[in-house]
């Protein structure tokens, strides 16, 4: 006779009081509404101010296609750096034990601690026309500095932490049980890494190029010391808003804006994707029962 199963409780998920908690998601929810939803609102609303023919003429000015475009590039280049830098960084500092590993974790935090703004006058005081490399690359006709390559250098050290700091407490969670039995079973270093490492990495990887994306194509502090406000050459769309509105061109500076909001908006849709599709991956993988031994049956002779 089985023993009947007892009947689940559920236990409350706060000790507060009702009003307690009502208090503090109305809190949040007017946080919420005064801090994102209502400038959201106000940018597409001064965009569209004046109709949708002065909105798109804003976009579709040489300048303001210049800024995009440079934008898209900058991304374009510095992500898949990052990307580079950051699975090399994680599989170096989680697999292995070396002396300097706890230096090598602090200069990848660095971009965290230090201003964007002191970050572009490094590279103004390094490629500069003054700086320590500007006469000679002056003297070959190599332009860094208030270019395009001095964007991207930029671009790429204040995003670079994003990927390797996504990566890192990740791979270390899952340990090396995986890979060392793949190199048992004789599978090369770039065999273990495509079949084993990445297939259990994979969501924090897009995870943490999503963000990366991000704040490359929003950098404005760095970009700014370093790109000499060129228009049509080293603006950025950030950098094309601030010289719309300071020029008093309110509606073409809120059109370029909510265009940075629409990528912000369509990053975060793509991150709730890529977090719902991990949880659905979990979800999936926690409701297979696991394998019952066989009981092994006679041998009839």
């Amino acid at each position: 006779m089985s023993t009947p199963t007892p009947p689940r409780v559920r236990l409350p998920h706060t000790t507060e009081a009702a009003w307690v908690r009502r208090t503090l998601i109305g809190v949040a929810l007017v946080f919420m509404f005064l801090f994102l939803l209502l400038p959201l609102a106000a940018v597409f609303t001064e965009a569209l101010r004046k109709g949708w023919d002065v909105y798109w003429e804003a976009l579709k000015e040489p300048d303001a296609w210049s800024a995009i475009r440079l934008t898209f590039i900058t991304a374009a280049v510095a992500v898949p750096l990052n990307l580079v830098f950051g699975v090399a960084a994680a599989w170096c500092i989680a697999k292995y034990e070396f002396r300097g590993k706890s230096f090598l974790t602090t200069l990848i935090d660095l971009p965290f601690s230090v201003s964007p703004v002191v970050a572009g006058l490094i590279y103004v005081l390094v490629f500069g026309a003054q700086g320590w490399l500007g006469p000679w690359l002056a003297e070959h006709d190599i332009k860094i500095v208030f270019a395009v390559p001095g964007i991207i250098l930029a671009t790429i050290f204040v995003t670079f932490p994003f990927i390797a700091r996504e990566l890192i407490p990740l791979m270390q969670a899952q340990g090396n049980d995986e890979e060392q039995a793949a190199q048992v079973l004789g599978a090369s270093g770039w065999q273990t890494f495509w079949y084993v490492t990445l297939p259990n990495i994979k969501w924090g990887l897009i995870y943490g190029v999503i963000l990366c994306n991000a704040r490359a194509m929003g950098e404005f502090g760095a970009v700014s010391v370093v790109s000499g406000h060129i228009r049509g050459q080293t603006n950025t769309m950030p950098l094309h808003v601030e010289i719309l509105y300071n020029e008093y061109q309110s509606v073409a500076a809120f059109a370029v804006a909510s265009l940075l909001a629409l990528l912000a908006l369509l990053t975060l849709a793509i991150k709730s994707w890529v977090e719902w599709q991990h949880e659905r991956e979990l979800k999936a993988a926690a409701d297979i029962p696991p394998e019952r031994p066989t009981t092994p049956q006679p041998v009839t002779i």
